[in-house]
């Protein structure tokens, strides 16, 4: 993923007002991600429990989707949908999103388990390992593992336009 701007970040969500892509909290960190190792930039904001957001480029333009999940986890081991990484406790959550436009604005929603932290593409790589969880041995590349991020990830934005 090349490097994005707050800016860039701001201006790309397609399932919240632009009012509340202003208000939303964005990471200050931009400069220092491993954009080399990134499919996606995930963040949580440290404001309001609960709520994170992914920005995702895609067909050469960036995508940004705003999330949220109950907090505390359930205590079992379960696994992410996209990265198909396995946590114990609370590091994978049911991530819900409304959908964009006018089924968004009256309540619909779609949502896909995800690893909490949002960094699907670091265990893809295996430059993160889970605290108490694991990946299932596989005979896929790293390459081929962040090529599967992306297309769930995909798969997860196209149903927020069905």
């Amino acid at each position: 993923m090349d490097p994005v701007t707050e800016r860039d970040i701001r201006s790309s969500f397609v399932n919240c007002s632009k009012g509340e892509a202003k208000r939303l909290s964005v990471p200050r960190d931009l400069t220092e991600r491993p954009w080399g190792d990134l499919d996606f930039l995930g963040w949580t904001d440290p404001s309001y429990p609960g709520r994170c957001y992914v920005t995702v480029p895609r067909d050469g333009e960036l995508v940004s989707v705003a999330l949220r999940h109950e907090t505390g986890g359930s205590g079992k081991t379960q696994m992410c949908a996209i990265c198909l990484t396995a946590h114990t406790g609370g590091g994978v959550v049911l991530m819900t999103a409304n959908k964009a436009g006018e089924s968004g604005r009256r309540g619909n929603t779609v949502g896909s388990y995800m690893c909490t932290d949002l960094a699907c593409s670091l265990y893809a790589r295996n430059k993160k390992r889970p605290a108490l969880g694991s990946r299932y041995r596989e005979d896929l590349t790293p390459e081929e593992k962040a090529r599967r991020v992306r297309e769930n990830l995909f798969a997860f934005l196209d149903r927020l336009y069905t």
